[in-house]
């Protein structure tokens, strides 16, 4: 049996299947693909001997280079990121000697600065960034559709009909 057609046999099953998890999740290559590309990047901070760090790491701590001490809700909203994915980098970047936190000017907040760790490694960090930038480039330039165009096609078509709203045209609720 040809791949195509047994693709198109399992994804027919899994459609009739009971289950809707049987059925190829859609952004899995997506997810494998991003988490390859951190992977490497990653691979390259070992390479440098730099242990402990993610690529996640690198946004936060170039931003607080610059701006100084912030909460972490000014460094969410100035990451444009959530406050409980800030919380959850600043944890594990604390566990790395990376950043400390102080109480901010209310009990419920937190300041967050640079250890000497951390501001020692920035220098690579926006290395790496630009790198990582002229990369992407690069590779936007040797597929047919750049991915960066994708995303924007993407963002573009789901302004014109949400995803919320492509949801509800597919949802067939089942019967009480």
């Amino acid at each position: 049996m040809a791949p195509l057609q047994l693709l198109q046999r399992c994804y027919i099953s899994a459609v009739t299947s009971s289950d809707p998890t049987a059925l190829p999740e859609p952004w899995k290559s997506l997810h494998e693909l991003l988490a390859a590309m951190d992977a490497e990047i990653e691979r390259v901070y070992l390479e440098r001997g730099i242990e402990g760090v993610r690529p996640r790491f690198a946004y936060p701590l170039i931003r607080l280079a610059h701006t100084g001490p912030l909460t972490i809700r000014e460094l969410a909203e100035s990451l444009n990121r959530s406050h409980s994915a800030i919380s959850q980098t600043i944890a594990a970047m604390r566990r790395e000697d990376l950043v400390t936190s102080e109480p901010g000017p209310d009990a419920r907040t937190r300041r967050i600065d640079l250890t000497e760790r951390g501001q020692s490694l920035v220098p690579f960090l926006e290395a790496e960034w630009r790198a990582t930038h002229a990369t992407v480039a690069e590779l936007n330039g040797e597929i047919p559709y750049a991915l960066t165009t994708v995303v924007e096609e993407l963002r573009r078509a789901l302004e014109h009909r949400s995803m919320r709203q492509r949801i509800l045209n597919h949802l067939v609720e089942p019967r009480q």
